[in-house]
């Protein structure tokens, strides 16, 4: 079962063309045009009414949903905080009306485990994921595993998948007849902070098992500080893609804006954005490219501070400790592939430790989110605080022009 929470939206000034503005009323005058909506929050995890086999923890949070065969499957990460753990679990649990749900499987290796990321291809369910280590201060990428649904409550042991040792899958989606896969290698150096590059892969499948380069020869498209990327079509067959930089390189830190023309998907060229997208989830509706992704709550929202008087290591830890004690969202951007710029849109209800956004299109305007967030009725605290508060799952409907 769900439950309501408060709706957050007339709690929540927006802002559009640089005005400030009090309520979609407003904005609709203001742009000539509908604005998005959001409807009120649903809780899902922890559920209202108990799921047998299903025991969540304090920490609820990694999360991905899909839809197969009548029914949606979401998959979560619980923890005692937002921090590597032996005691992790990832749960999957179905649903036919996103509203009750049941146990499906869990995995626990008695290390941490996170990036649950779902590929329906060609009449299978497959679940991706990422195995990590025990260390609460590292990030220790130990292999990317696979299992494969194969009846109600009954899925294949994980496997793990070995083409690209320490790779992190971060989104997996279908595009006509081909599956896509970005994920990145070299994800322990974000930590590290050795200067080591960190590779950001793009591969496909056919099958949904075996992946190979989206451009043959060259599966790296982006290389540097970026990890965490999404992406996706233009209308010519172009890319547009969201890429986080939070190891630094010769573009500074925060965020890639990438873009690959056509007939040349595997040069990306990318303009560099001061802010942090974490998290980042990237779609398109009609024209409209849109980004979902964490929001850092200051003036100017920069995670790259300009302290170029500083290391490249000394800047990539002070960026860090700043960025950590500061209030966070999840919110609603959106992309201009022309000049390779990011607007803010509005903020989804979200507080503290928040953002790993999965998106189901349920109709042509509408989208269900799924998200993480600290509690909403609680203190506005900062994210390096929420990461060791209790966090839920929601899923709020938005609606798009």
């Amino acid at each position: 079962m769900t439950h309501h929470l408060p709706n957050m939206r007339a709690a929540l000034p927006l802002f559009f063309g640089g005005l400030l503005l009090t309520s979609c009323a407003d904005l609709e005058t203001a742009s000539g045009r509908f604005y998005p909506s959001l409807d009120e929050p649903e809780i899902l995890v922890p559920f209202d009414t108990a799921v047998d086999g299903v025991n969540p923890q304090n920490s609820n949070n990694n999360l991905d949903i899909i839809q197969f065969e009548g029914r949606y499957f979401l998959a979560f990460r619980t923890a005692p905080t937002h921090f590597a753990s032996e005691k992790t679990v990832m749960y999957v649990v179905s649903s036919t009306d996103q509203q009750t749900w049941q146990y499906e499987t869990h995995v626990e290796m008695g290390t941490d485990v996170r990036e649950p990321r779902f590929l329906a291809y060609k009449g299978a369910l497959r679940l991706y994921f990422a195995k990590l280590g025990k260390d609460p201060l590292k990030f220790e990428p130990q292999g990317t595993y696979l299992t494969e649904y194969l009846a109600p409550g009954d899925w294949s042991e994980p496997l793990e998948w070995v083409d690209q040792p320490g790779f992190i899958p971060w989104r997996l989606k279908v595009v006509g007849d081909t599956a896509y896969m970005i994920g990145y290698i070299g994800g322990e150096n974000i930590y590290e902070i050795d200067g080591e590059p960190i590779s950001v892969q793009w591969l496909k499948s056919s099958d949904g098992v075996n992946w190979e380069a989206v451009v043959p020869g060259q599966p790296t498209v982006e290389k540097g500080g970026g990890s965490e990327t999404d992406w996706t079509f233009l209308p010519n067959g172009g890319v547009i893609a969201v890429t986080r930089n939070e190891a630094g390189d010769e573009m500074g830190w925060g965020s890639k804006i990438c873009r690959a023309e056509p007939q040349s998907l595997g040069t990306w060229t990318c303009a560099p954005d001061k802010r942090k997208f974490d998290s980042p989830l990237v779609f398109r509706h009609k024209d409209d490219v849109y980004l979902v992704a964490r929001r850092n709550v200051t003036d100017s929202g920069y995670y790259d501070l300009e302290r170029r008087d500083l290391t490249p290591k000394e800047q990539t830890q002070l960026y860090l400790f700043e960025y950590s004690f500061k209030p966070k969202r999840c919110s609603l951007w959106r992309v201009h592939p022309e000049n390779l710029t990011v607007q803010f849109v509005l903020d989804l209800p979200s507080f503290g430790d928040t953002c790993f956004p999965s998106a189901l299109q349920v109709s042509e305007n509408e989208f269900d989110i799924y998200n993480y967030t600290s509690p909403l009725d609680g203190e506005d605290v900062s994210w390096i605080v929420g990461q060791g508060l209790p966090s839920s799952i929601y899923r709020i409907r938005l609606t798009l022009p």
